[in-house]
């Protein structure tokens, strides 16, 4: 999508400091963190929001969640706890309007969230 900056990233366009890249999607810290652990879980194809999946989506949602273990797993905060988020429109908080996933940890978590 033109002018998506998650796909220009997605395209090595915009510079990130990626932890996770395959054929599907690509895993890289977020520049404003919430946590001392806070990756950014993208696909390479444009869906705008969870709101817009369907069922022809299940794989490529089931694989980023796949990734988000392999992620934490990686940052070292399996094992003691981390947190995945997708929020999904305005309401949510999504501010770039292309699915993400971020994977929080590296702190305790608190309920509720928001």
């Amino acid at each position: 999508m033109p002018g998506c900056v998650f796909c220009r990233i997605a395209a090595k366009e915009i510079a990130s400091e990626i932890v996770h890249e395959d054929a599907r999607c690509v895993a890289f810290r977020d520049i404003n963190k919430q946590a001392p652990v806070h990756v950014l879980i993208i696909p390479r194809e444009h869906l705008v929001n969870l709101a817009e999946a369907d069922e022809g989506d299940r794989d490529l949602l089931g694989h980023l969640l796949v990734v988000a273990r392999k992620v934490a797993e990686a940052e070292g905060v399996a094992e003691s706890g981390f947190r995945v988020v997708i929020n999904s429109n305005a309401d949510a908080g999504q501010s770039v309007d292309h699915l993400h996933l971020h994977v929080l940890g590296g702190r305790v978590m608190r309920w509720p969230p928001g």
